[in-house]
């Protein structure tokens, strides 16, 4: 799983880890971002690291922790959501090897959380999908407010994906129906091709897949029924050019390079929480090449409207981490 232990000098001199989570590489979508973030900091900071893969993530959280920090990596960054109490645990035992836990806040002086306000992204996703539906012109469109959204688990972490984009969905129109439902997995593309297929066949028009891997069976059960599908994490608009409405993009990348540079640099920020939301460019839309000539100007300023509100603060955007489950979504 991780190689054994390797003899190093300074902190920074030592290899790094990156835990690869449930999906795994090959995803195109949230490990895949990361990985490639991981790799160009490796060579811009002149680092040596690996990325570690288990077949069972979730169950062997402790283990995979353990073996890596046994290793004598300096720093270890963890993709996978359900790792965290385990590492909190581990970091306590390995004071002098650094920690970096995504989407969600742990405790602990060698411990960097980093947060991204994936609700931001999406409640522009949600927008764009219900306007876009609407409009019976747009190729495939029904023109009725029905759409839907895959998660891959039913969790905080997802649902603030899932939240956002509901409320961004009834900003627009508060008679939206938003069909709702979970992979329970985020590496089974059948499954998600099953499921997305099920909910075109009920009507929606777009459906915004967040959950990895299985996300894949979204974009072409998409691409199989003429509607339009919503990408995740890194921009998947390639996968099926004029079928990926847009992606909403989460920059792992950014993330993973921001954190090993301040490592290599000494300058880690144990015990602090890095957030990346729109204005920080650490979520957003993809800048739909494939589809922008076919949705109508008006359209795409309202979106861009949206945003600048966001960041202004006109718009509040529901967080389920601080916030707790809203009114509209229990």
């Amino acid at each position: 799983m991780i190689l054994g232990p390797i003899a190093t000098a300074g902190a920074a001199e030592k290899p790094v880890a990156l835990i690869i989570a449930q999906g795994g590489l090959g995803d195109q979508s949230y490990n895949d971002l990361a990985y490639s973030g991981f790799k160009k900091a490796l060579a811009e900071d002149k680092l040596e690291g690996k990325a570690v893969e288990s077949k069972d993530v979730v169950a062997q959280a402790a283990d995979i922790l353990r073996r890596a920090s046994d290793a004598g990596l300096g720093l270890i960054v963890d993709l996978e959501y359900s790792h965290g109490d385990a590492l909190k645990t581990v970091a306590k035992d390995y004071p002098d090897t650094d920690y970096v836990i995504l989407n969600q806040v742990q405790p602990g002086a060698n411990v960097a959380s980093v947060l991204f306000q994936e609700q931001e992204g999406s409640y522009l996703a949600g927008a764009l999908a219900t306007m876009v539906a609407k409009d019976s012109n747009i190729k495939g469109m029904s023109g009725k407010p029905i759409i839907g959204v895959i998660g891959g688990t039913k969790s905080v972490g997802i649902d603030k994906f899932i939240v956002g984009y509901i409320q961004g969905a009834r900003a627009v129109d508060p008679n939206v129906e938003v069909k709702v439902a979970y992979s329970n997995n985020f590496g089974d593309p059948a499954i998600g091709l099953q499921m997305a297929k099920a909910m075109f066949d009920e009507g929606a028009n777009v459906v915004y897949q967040v959950a990895g891997g299985t996300g894949l069976g979204v974009i072409k059960a998409a691409k199989e029924a003429g509607k339009f599908a919503i990408g995740v994490d890194t921009d998947q608009d390639g996968i099926a050019p004029g079928s990926v409405l847009t992606s909403m993009i989460k920059r792992t990348d950014v993330a993973v390079e921001t954190v090993m540079k301040d490592y290599a640099d000494n300058k880690f920020p144990g015990g602090k929480t890095v957030t990346l939301g729109l204005a920080q460019n650490g979520v957003g839309l993809s800048s739909m090449k494939s589809t922008r000539a076919m949705i109508p100007a008006s359209i795409l300023d309202k979106v861009e409207d949206m945003k600048k509100k966001i960041l202004s603060g006109e718009i509040k955007v529901w967080n389920v981490v601080d916030q707790g489950y809203p009114d509209f979504y229990k």
